[in-house]
């Protein structure tokens, strides 16, 4: 199931917001990989299924406190530093998300939305 989405400042769209679980899923995974464990062996130590830690990295699973500390033990993390990098991933997203200029706007205009066709080509300004 998606995520909520809300309305762009400038009313251009819904736009969506990452999820939370998403968030921790890969944080988890770059942990692992970071030091080189499968994910097999962090399942075994966290005494949890080794799909389900998958499913838990990939964001299709929202894990429980229980489970999450459990995977933090496993990789030998503080669940505070986990959760402090998925708030640094969190703003880095909302930093990305908030970059993006509708020059309709910046020039305090709204402009007709053309329909769009395959092949339809955008320019983005930095």
């Amino acid at each position: 199931m998606p995520g909520p989405a809300f309305d762009d400042e400038d009313g251009a769209g819904p736009r969506a917001r990452p999820l939370l679980r998403t968030m921790f899923g890969d944080v988890l995974r770059r942990n692992r990989r970071e030091q080189g464990r499968t994910l097999e062996d962090v399942a075994r130590s966290a005494k949890i299924s080794m799909p389900y830690l998958s499913e838990v990295e990939r964001g299709r699973k929202e894990a429980s406190s229980e489970v999450l500390a459990a995977v933090c033990d496993a990789l030998r993390l503080e669940l505070s530093d986990v959760l402090a990098e998925v708030g640094r991933d969190l703003a880095a997203d909302r930093a990305r998300r908030e970059r993006v200029l509708r020059l309709d706007v910046a020039l305090g205009r709204r402009a007709a939305r053309p329909a769009r066709r395959a092949g339809d080509t955008f320019c983005l300004a930095a």
